[in-house]
């Protein structure tokens, strides 16, 4: 038996346990997160992700590729449906990040211990993805905002990059906000005050693309893209009391925010940050990346990442150059 045969056998076991702890996942999260969420319809596609590392400028070792990946969450359910991995992969693995509080992000690792020069190595995997949109409550003034968040809740309401929850001109514009709304309704709920925040964001920022910036920038500017509104909408919230935290899909991102119910359980309600208004419904299903804003990978101890970013590291062997990489991540 070659060792090809047995590395190919031993790569397919892998992709097999994969699926089906993802699918175990799947059962448990159904059972315990979220289950107050209402959903409407499915959207089933197949996506592809990986990486493709070429070692035209000479040979390379101990490679590791670093590639974001869909994830099982209370409105996701993610499973395997094929592959191109080619020899020079040694193993693939999977590890999960800041996975809390039906939050967090998967990383796929791809480990390529040594890549001769010239050649092209690659791991694609397809996955098929079924998103459910997500209704509006039916009920809402039951719902809190958190005095004493445990610590899985804290992580969603300090300082992120980007983020600037301290800054006193986003206190100034809360106590507007929260002026105005007193004005109008003096029992205003819970609810009702996030969506004061909503509603305030929706109509002070113009939808204009460009680069990102952070919160005040985009409070200051009054215009930016769906990640400048995000960004402003969570600070906000999270001045507030609030948890809010990014929502990574498929070339866009909006934001959740969390208030407990009755019973002192955290519920977790989307938002959108462009297009049509939707406040505590996310109309449209699209595939979920990552859910957070501030992400740690041990790799790169030192940064507190937005996003799991896309990441390769390696050894290039004396006298050749750096491995060129080309990531993957479309929807088929």
């Amino acid at each position: 038996m070659s060792r090809r045969f047995v590395r190919c056998l031993l790569t397919l076991a892998l992709l097999f346990s994969s699926a089906l702890a993802a699918d175990l996942q799947a059962q448990i999260k159904q059972e315990t997160e979220d289950t107050h969420l209402r959903f409407g319809q499915t959207q089933v596609v197949e996506y592809q992700v990986g990486a493709i590392v070429d070692a035209r400028k000479g040979p390379v070792q101990k490679l590791l590729a670093m590639v974001a990946v869909p994830f099982d969450c209370a409105e996701q359910e993610v499973t395997i449906v094929g592959q191109d991995i080619s020899p020079q992969v040694e193993q693939i693995d999977y590890r999960y990040l800041n996975k809390v509080s039906g939050g967090g992000a998967r990383q796929l690792l791809i480990s390529i211990p040594f890549l001769p020069g010239g050649q092209e190595a690659r791991a694609l995997l397809t996955f098929q993805v079924r998103t459910r949109t997500i209704l509006p409550p039916e009920e809402t003034d039951s719902l809190t905002i958190p005095k004493k968040p445990d610590r899985s809740l804290k992580k969603f309401l300090g300082k992120s990059p980007y983020i600037e929850t301290k800054h006193s001109k986003i206190k100034k514009t809360l106590r507007e906000i929260d002026q105005k709304l007193k004005s109008e309704n003096e029992q205003a709920t819970a609810w009702q005050r996030v969506e004061a925040i909503y509603e305030f964001v929706q109509d002070h920022v113009k939808y204009v693309e460009g680069p990102d910036k952070s919160a005040i920038k985009t409070l200051n500017d009054a215009s930016g893209d769906c990640q400048n509104i995000s960004a402003l909408f969570v600070a906000l919230c999270r001045t507030a009391g609030v948890p809010a935290r990014f929502v990574w899909v498929h070339e866009h991102n909006y934001p959740e925010f969390c208030l407990l119910d009755a019973e002192g359980n955290p519920r977790w309600y989307p938002c959108e940050s462009s297009g049509t208004r939707a406040f505590g419904e996310m109309p449209l299903a699209r595939v979920i990346m990552q859910k957070g804003d501030n992400f740690k990978v041990p790799e790169r101890p030192r940064e507190s990442l937005r996003y799991a970013s896309d990441y390769l590291i390696g050894l290039p062997v004396p006298g050749s150059g750096k491995p060129k990489v080309k990531y993957v991540r479309k929807q088929m």
